[in-house]
């Protein structure tokens, strides 16, 4: 069945969508799945873009991506091209890449580096700040140059990472996250890393299922092996399932991370952000097959290759693991009810040299086995639920806790920010 046919046999308008979302999201069982129309219902999908993507803080990418004056890369939120660019004041810009004059994308490379930003299409020209400089003389002397500038998006910046927000008003207050955030990232001195590797896969599923799959590691030991190499299965030191053996070995790690002044206390602000320190299996110290270096050359200011694993996860659309030395950061973007674009980036330090401190290949194979198994997962999860035989089911409040943690914020944040549009 395609999303042609699911829209002739769901809601026949989108307001219709939105009220019987509401009213779904208000009688659901609490630790359940969610109804089926959340999972592939092009309304629903439609929903999701405007009350979720399109008003909260999206994670786009990392500073270091932008290292100096004119490097940019773009990102499409749904249907919405955005620029991000480092201007010449040293700050992180975030625009809609979308010209002034009648729409053309500006820039249409995934990254690059320029003097101004130039329309392909008339060449309309802004600077790095969004200011529009020529349109031509064809516009008559009554046209006003500094009515058409480029349109800003909310954007922040913490600990090397690059947060946006469409919101067309005032965004949700990011701030205290942002805070912490640049606490912990720290020792790792972001803004002196680069990316060695960047992959990208579509999932056909639901953006949901995907992060579904992600806050739970109940599925971990029958399918992923090469994870769970160097991976413990516990979620943190409160974990339900945490053995007195495990706590022993995280406060002997805990001892060391002091030591160092490496920050570890579980920190979250509220069900969106949470961040947390954990111990790889004894005896190894990053994400590789064998759990041996994966950069021969350590992040930041950091001394102790047994650093664990930073735990950073940012709803709805990003989690990550910061290791010793090189970091990996994911990306979730929809693409449609049914289709979405996961994509893995690893760090290393910037003066690391491939071939000589690190194998891009080395650093990769266990996400890339991880990613590809999280893949399947998701997208037989999907075609279970489009069956007429699916209802919503039970999550475990000890293994899966992570999954109602996102649920239960996804239907507030949706109710929330719908509500707020009927007021």
């Amino acid at each position: 069945m395609n999303e042609h046919d699911l829209l002739n046999l769901t809601y026949s308008t989108y307001p219709q969508a939105v009220t019987e979302a509401s009213r779904l999201l208000t009688e659901r069982s609490l630790d359940q799945s969610l109804p089926q129309p959340f999972y592939n219902d092009p309304h629903m999908f439609r929903m999701d873009m405007e009350q979720v993507f399109h008003k909260e803080w999206i994670f786009v990418g990392m500073s270091s991506e932008v290292p100096a004056k004119g490097d940019y890369f773009t990102v499409e939120i749904g249907q919405n091209p955005i620029l991000v660019v480092r201007d010449g004041d040293g700050a992180v810009q975030a625009f809609h890449n979308v010209c002034r004059h009648r729409g053309s994308k500006i820039c249409t490379k995934h990254r690059g580096k320029v003097a101004n930003l130039v329309c392909p299409y008339h060449q309309w020209t802004y600077d790095l700040k969004g200011n529009l400089l020529y349109a031509g003389a064809e516009m008559g002397d009554e046209f006003e140059i500094k009515s058409h500038n480029l349109k800003p998006t909310h954007c922040r910046t913490a600990g090397g990472f690059i947060f946006i927000s469409l919101a067309q008003g005032e965004a949700p207050d990011l701030a205290p996250f942002l805070e912490s955030l640049a606490s912990y990232m720290e020792p790792y001195d972001m803004e002196n890393t680069k990316i060695a590797v960047e992959s990208s896969l579509i999932e056909e599923a639901n953006w949901k299922l995907v992060i579904e799959n992600n806050r739970e590691c109940y599925h971990c030991a029958s399918s992923h092996p090469e994870l769970l190499n160097s991976l413990l299965e516990w979620d943190d030191t409160n974990d339900p399932r945490a053995s007195d053996e495990f706590i022993e070995h995280y406060q002997r790690q805990a001892q060391a991370w002091d030591a160092e002044d490496i920050p570890h206390q579980h920190v979250e602000h509220g069900l969106r952000n949470r961040i947390v320190r954990m111990p790889l299996k004894e005896g190894t110290e990053v994400m590789t097959i064998d759990g041996k270096q994966g950069c021969s050359k350590l992040l930041g200011r950091i001394k102790n290759r047994q650093l664990g694993s930073m735990r950073i996860l940012h709803l709805p659309n990003s989690w990550n693991h910061m290791q010793s030395d090189h970091v990996v950061v994911f990306r979730v973007l929809p693409i449609s009810a049914q289709k979405t674009l996961v994509t893995t980036k690893w760090l290393v330090h910037k003066d690391a040299v491939e071939g000589v401190d690190y194998d891009p290949e080395r650093l990769r194979a266990v996400w890339d086995a991880t990613n590809d198994q999280d893949r399947e997962l998701a997208e037989q999860n999907q075609r279970g639920i489009n069956s007429i035989g699916y209802q919503p089911g039970p999550y475990s409040k000890t293994y899966e806790f992570g999954v109602i943690n996102f649920i239960d914020w996804y239907s507030q944040t949706v109710r929330n920010n719908t509500s707020q549009e009927r007021i």
